[in-house]
């Protein structure tokens, strides 16, 4: 650095000359063009991209070979056009060596800069870019979901009404026009990510009201609602896909019939629901909810999609003949 101080005082210290301003000239067009040319050597090669303990050895190589280009091209010219001072017998070689320590010292800083501003940028443009991919993935995830649930849906309500057109034709109607309402809100909640507690359960009232045309008085239906909890969000046809599930797995494959209890509370910082059903808990599908369907799977899928992982989602058999799936979805204290 000391050197470099001394060769920049003694040009300053000159008067303005021709010679000085032809050589001040050389000096800065040699720079513009061996710096340029290392740039271009980093970008292509991608050093940018290459984490500190890295870049650093082919950095340095990168300078050192920058600051000779710099001193040739600034020595060739100065000797070519006899430009060189008089006063000072330095050799070729030695004036060499001046010069790339000289450029070197300069390089440095500006080297270190240069890689530090793009690789924090580079960071930054791939957190964003990270964070669009997560961010699509997710919202694949929840459309694929959805494109699943509401066929399924159709294909177990049309197997109903069939149920009911030559038992009792006025009674399809009534499953028909039942089955209208639930596509109808179905359809609108397709299109959010989530809905209000009220919403989806209006959907499940609809569908229940279609499944007792079906089952008479073999199926009971009790609702315990705290009113708080109608605004909360919760994922659309969540809830109607396990009331669903306990009926197809559940109630329909008891004798008797059995009740499905639905209970919407608080508890703690997390809105909790509960279906409760009669039936028993196994992976076969016979007298039982399938742990394996795809409905519940889904759930777990979308609650840590939507809710992250402080979501949760819990079904096990109670009492010996009744199942009973828990879902706990934490409660935005901000709003």
């Amino acid at each position: 650095m000391a050197l470099a101080l001394i060769l920049s005082n003694s040009i300053f210290d000159q008067k303005i000359t021709y010679p000085l301003v032809v050589i001040t000239c050389i000096i800065a067009l040699s720079g513009l063009i061996t710096t340029h040319l290392f740039r271009w050597v980093i970008r292509r090669s991608g050093w940018l991209l290459l984490p500190v303990e890295k870049v650093l050895p082919k950095l340095l190589i990168g300078i050192v070979l920058t600051g000779i280009l710099s001193s040739l091209i600034r020595t060739t010219l100065v000797d070519e056009l006899g430009l060189g001072s008089s006063g000072h017998k330095i050799d070729f070689l030695g004036k060499l060596l001046i010069l790339t320590a000289e450029y070197g010292f300069m390089l440095i800083p500006w080297t270190l800069i240069y890689y530090i501003y793009h690789y924090i940028e580079n960071s930054r443009k791939q957190q964003l870019d990270t964070l669009k991919l997560e961010a699509l993935v997710k919202e694949l995830e929840l459309k694929t979901i959805k494109a699943h649930i509401n066929p399924h849906f159709i294909f177990n309500a049309l197997n109903s009404i069939r149920a009911l057109v030559d038992e009792n034709p006025l009674r399809a109607r009534t499953a028909i026009t039942e089955l209208s309402n639930i596509l109808r809100s179905s359809m609108q909640a397709e299109k959010l990510e989530t809905v209000t507690f009220e919403k989806e359960l209006n959907i499940v009232k609809d569908y229940l009201a279609l499944e007792h045309i079906r089952f008479e008085d073999r199926l009971q239906v009790e609702y315990e609602i705290d009113e708080d909890t109608l605004d909360q969000p919760i994922p659309p046809m969540m809830l109607q896909t396990l009331v669903e599930n306990a009926i197809k797995h559940g109630i329909s494959h008891q004798v008797d019939g059995g009740k499905v209890k639905i209970t919407s509370d608080f508890k703690d910082d997390f809105h909790e629901l509960i279906i409760l059903n009669t039936g028993e808990l196994n992976g076969n599908g016979n007298g039982g909810r399938n742990v394996d369907g795809f409905g519940l799977a889904s759930t777990k899928n979308r609650l840590q999609i939507l809710f992250g992982q402080k979501a949760n989602f819990d079904i096990r058999e109670v009492n010996g003949n009744t199942v009973q799936a828990t879902v706990l979805i934490p409660v935005d204290l901000t709003k």
